[in-house]
């Protein structure tokens, strides 16, 4: 069994691959109670499924960019897993998994998570003839910026408000490809593949060492003088 967790944004989900195939699946919106609820989740996924966590081969968790206390809650559940039942895990991007559900749309991918101040996070993936590619890394940007760059016509996912959705329609008319808001919930069963693969090939991050993908560091309010 291998055991996905996101818990990158407002909406959380993980995933159970038993056999081949996924068990279970849950996503909801926690909001900011990843801390309280992530655990509880996973026993329930676990019980539903009949399986223990004595059973998983392997943790695969996404590793942002998203909410900073979202991902270390994710990341340090992760670890805890790998660490005790001394098995491997990978982080994946948390745009990738996005991107990937929407992998068989036969056109460049374009996930979109909001990144505050008037920015948003993205990259760009595509698969051709079956293979699976990167083709811009995750990077912070405006909406702007992104629609300059756009020549072809470009499918848009991810949580992002509706002020971006305008601008992505206005700026590129019929470029844009924009998906229904159940299209845009991110599911751990696309994490659970895309981290799969690189466990059953041999290939594992060390849990000592990986750190989630914050791509920028979180503003800091310095404290008021009296």
């Amino acid at each position: 069994m291998y055991i996905a967790i996101d818990t990158s944004t407002d909406i959380a989900s993980l995933a159970l691959v038993h056999d081949g195939g996924i068990v279970a699946e849950l996503a909801w919106r926690c909001g900011q109670e990843h801390t309280v609820q992530l655990l509880p989740n996973l026993a329930h996924l676990l019980g539903q499924a009949k399986l223990v966590p004595q059973a998983a081969k392997g943790i695969i968790v996404a590793m942002g960019p998203g909410s900073y206390n979202g991902l270390r809650v994710g990341m340090s559940a992760a670890k805890g897993l790998a660490f005790s039942l001394a098995i491997p895990m990978v982080g994946v991007s948390t745009l990738e998994a996005e991107a990937y559900q929407h992998s068989g749309c036969g056109l460049p991918v374009c996930p979109v998570l909001n990144a505050a101040r008037g920015e948003i996070a993205t990259a760009m993936f595509q698969m051709t003839e079956g293979k699976w590619s990167q083709l811009v890394p995750e990077h912070i940007t405006t909406v702007e910026a992104l629609c300059a760059g756009i020549k072809d016509k470009t499918v848009f996912c991810g949580e992002f408000i509706s002020a971006i959705s305008d601008k992505l329609r206005d700026m590129l008319g019929e470029k844009a490809v924009l998906l229904s808001p159940a299209a845009n919930w991110r599911r751990a069963g696309f994490l659970a593949e895309l981290g799969i693969k690189r466990l059953e090939s041999g290939d594992h991050d060390n849990p000592v060492t990986l750190q989630p993908l914050y791509l920028r560091s979180p503003a800091i309010t310095q404290p008021k003088h009296r």
